[in-house]
């Protein structure tokens, strides 16, 4: 649990989502004064669990005047990350689109962020994205991004963060850290992984002592699973071909089964269509299952009081999206330390 500090403070929330980077810096004592999110499902689960903001939960970015911004301290904007990670990037050369800044719809979004920076000059950002933003277009977009930020005299520091430490899964985000008038800030070295959570920490026990948060929804009465998170025989077989038939030609791709003393895999957008990333082991002879939307929130450092008021296809969406609250929540301790 992170200390509250005494001295509050105030931020907007950018290409919100469904609010973990607000969480994370709620928990360090943040006030927040401004959302802003386009996806409208997005709105439904932001809005069951902030129900209590006074402010407005704005749409679309770009038709927003920065004027009608309230002044902050900190901007935190998850901007879209499609145009520049590696399934974005991949998925758009096959289809001959364009992708980084050349993405008319989600690339230049950045720019809505530095429009606003430049009009409301808050004391810090926190901006994250996808480790491939790093080398798109052979570092050229980075460039282009450290270039804009410190053009409008912010000192930065952008670091790869894995969330390994905070929860059972392998995901690397990249973090730029932003402030205007200097501060004495510095990201933390290598973190110790001995111990690190493993997937125990959040899978449904399924020996009905565990207090269902979502009243039925994802177990049975006697703290089990429901069958339709376990894969069919069909599917099953499926994803193992498809696995052994990539393994011949040398390629990664594949699915992957884990147990409770494993760690997951990075959870996807796409986790809905088939699970293939994360399936948890039944045992021998059993086809695996996958994650409920609830183990999902877990895997993102969301605390069973989230509520998850969208379908499980969107819930899978919305979480695979998500930044992980707890990295969130310890860049928020160093960076309030440091203002």
């Amino acid at each position: 649990m992170l200390p509250l500090f005494c001295q509050r403070f105030t931020f907007i929330d950018l290409f919100a989502g469904i609010g973990g980077m607000r969480l994370g810096f709620e928990a360090v004592g943040g006030d927040c004064v401004f959302t802003s999110e386009w996806d409208t499902y997005c709105h439904k689960t932001y809005r069951a669990n902030f129900k209590h903001d006074q402010h407005q939960l704005a749409g679309d970015i770009t038709k927003v005047d920065a004027a009608q911004i309230p002044d902050h301290d900190v901007l935190l904007a998850g901007f879209p990350c499609q145009p520049f990670s590696i399934a974005g990037v991949s998925k758009k050369n096959s289809l001959g689109r364009p992708h980084g800044f050349e993405c008319k719809t989600q690339g230049t979004l950045f720019f809505d962020v530095a429009r606003i920076l430049a009009a409301k000059r808050p004391r810090a950002f926190l901006l994250e994205n996808v480790k491939n933003l790093m080398s798109h277009d052979k570092g050229r977009t980075f460039m282009v991004i450290c270039e804009t930020l410190e053009e409008l005299g912010y000192q930065i520091y952008p670091k790869v963060v894995d969330s390994r430490p905070y929860v059972p899964q392998g995901r690397k985000r990249i973090l730029i850290a932003g402030f205007r008038d200097g501060a004495n800030f510095a990201w933390p070295g290598q973190a110790d992984l001995s111990g690190a959570p493993q997937l125990r920490k959040i899978l449904h026990p399924e020996n009905g002592r565990e207090k269902d948060p979502d009243k039925g929804r994802y177990l049975n009465s006697d703290g089990s699973v429901l069958d339709k998170f376990t894969l069919s025989d069909a599917l099953w077989t499926y994803l193992q071909n498809y696995a052994e038939k990539h393994r011949a030609k040398g390629n990664g791709f594949g699915c992957s089964v884990v147990g409770p003393n494993d760690f997951a895999r990075t959870l996807s957008a796409r986790y809905h269509k088939d699970g293939s990333e994360i399936l948890i082991s039944r045992g021998k002879g059993q086809s695996p299952r996958k994650l409920t939307p609830r183990e999902c929130a877990r895997l993102m450092g969301y605390p069973d009081s989230f509520q998850i008021p969208v379908s499980d296809t969107r819930a899978y969406r919305q979480f695979g999206n998500s930044v992980v609250v707890p990295v969130i929540a310890h860049a928020a301790t160093l960076m309030s330390e440091a203002l």
